[in-house]
């Protein structure tokens, strides 16, 4: 049980670093640290919990307003999405989503980090930014990803670093309030989670609010390769921890 609050502690300062400069990315990059040792369950919980604490430091220390008319597609859509990914948690092949999902990053991310100038989508307009956000709400429900899908569509969209930030923040601080009240209700958090998350609240508290530090000095650039380059990285972290158990079992 120590080897395991150490492995949550350190998971959680890592992430909670990591979201303090992009914003989101708690549970990918927390996920990355639990995969070998903390049931699947557990480690969804943990990163909601997670998530959603270090969305409320950001509150307090990165204050950011966005117009309604950006944040209400994507929050909207998100929870539509949401109830859907709590539904599936218990159901989902953990293993293969994460497999999926860390393809995506691998293969994605690079192509956009070596692109000098990223195309811009315009097309699609209120209802894409809607169905982006159902994606959202989908995986916060898996365990707390709720800012891949809207900060990926973000970047591609070409939004500014400012407004970018207001909307995953909002965005993430509105659906990781709801996915911890579906997991309370569902019966996911048990009492042996609780020795873990009162481990986890406190470790990551410090480096989520010196990220938020770091936030302020970073220019558009640097911002924008931080959040590429650290979705690349949780991808193959999710692939090394995935992969060999999928071969192990024939796929």
């Amino acid at each position: 049980m120590i080897s395991t609050m150490v492995v949550v502690a350190l998971g959680a300062m890592v992430a909670g670093l990591v979201q303090g400069i992009s914003g989101f990315g708690f549970g990918m990059v927390a996920m990355s640290f639990w995969v070998w040792s903390i049931e699947p369950r557990v480690a969804a919980v943990l990163g909601v919990t997670g998530a959603l604490t270090g969305q409320l430091v950001a509150a307090a220390s990165v204050r950011r307003t966005v117009q309604l008319r950006h944040l209400a597609p994507f929050l909207l859509g998100g929870l539509a999405g949401l109830p859907l990914g709590v539904w599936l948690l218990p159901r989902l092949d953990v293993t293969h989503f994460r497999v999926i999902l860390g393809a995506i990053l691998v293969i994605w991310c690079p192509i956009m980090l070596t692109i000098q100038r990223i195309p811009r989508i315009t097309i699609g307009g209120r209802g894409a930014d809607g169905a982006v956000g159902v994606i959202g709400g989908v995986m916060g429900g898996l365990g707390g990803f709720t800012g891949i899908a809207p900060t990926l569509w973000c970047t591609l969209r070409g939004v500014d670093k400012a407004t970018q930030r207001a909307v995953i923040q909002n965005f993430n601080l509105a659906l990781l309030l709801v996915a911890m009240a579906g997991y309370l209700i569902s019966g996911l958090v048990t009492r042996d989670t609780w020795p873990l998350l009162a481990v986890l609240v406190p470790a990551m508290l410090v480096p989520s609010f010196l990220g938020t530090r770091i936030y302020h000095r970073i220019s558009e650039a640097q911002f924008r390769m931080v959040v590429l380059g650290m979705l690349t990285l949780s991808g193959i972290t999710l692939l090394i921890a995935s992969v060999p158990a999928l071969l192990a079992r024939g796929g």
